[in-house]
């Protein structure tokens, strides 16, 4: 099916495709830092050593992007849970589609704010209203399912 029927028959699976290429976005930022990061401060990558060992050699700008993947693999699964189900039960209207959209768009903030200069006040802000987007997008997927 071209992607241009996909987009007017199924359009909740493009804020689902989006946020898990962004997570691969976000993947491929972690290992750019991480791996040259883990050289340069000879970090000793051996079985018997932890985490708390690479974390206390290496600044905590290298550990922000990885911690922003571990983010995205907690509340995202939710929002893939529910824009999935609410595409399977047919809804195209586009206020879900547009909170499918802001949800999305709110976690590439989060992420580049973490990344970036974390800074957590903001990131606080950030996932508040990503919450509160991905609470309507869900009340939405019950009303729907219930009526």
């Amino acid at each position: 099916m071209p992607a241009s029927t996909l987009l007017t028959t199924q359009p909740l699976l493009g804020p689902v495709v989006g946020l898990v290429s962004w997570h691969f976005v976000m993947e491929a930022w972690m290992y750019a830092l991480r791996i040259p990061a883990m050289s340069k401060y000879k970090v000793d990558v051996s079985p018997d050593k932890i985490k708390d060992d690479m974390t206390n050699k290496v600044p905590a700008s290298v550990h922000w992007p990885a911690e922003n993947y571990n983010h995205l693999m907690e509340q995202p699964t939710q929002f893939y849970a529910i824009a999935l189900a609410m595409n399977q039960m047919g809804l195209r209207d586009s206020t879900s589609v547009k909170l499918a959209w802001t949800y999305v768009g709110l976690r590439i903030v989060h992420s580049l704010v973490q990344s970036t200069n974390n800074k957590i006040m903001v990131r606080f802000q950030l996932f508040a209203a990503s919450s509160l987007v991905l609470l309507g997008l869900t009340a939405k997927g019950v009303m729907e399912y219930m009526y």
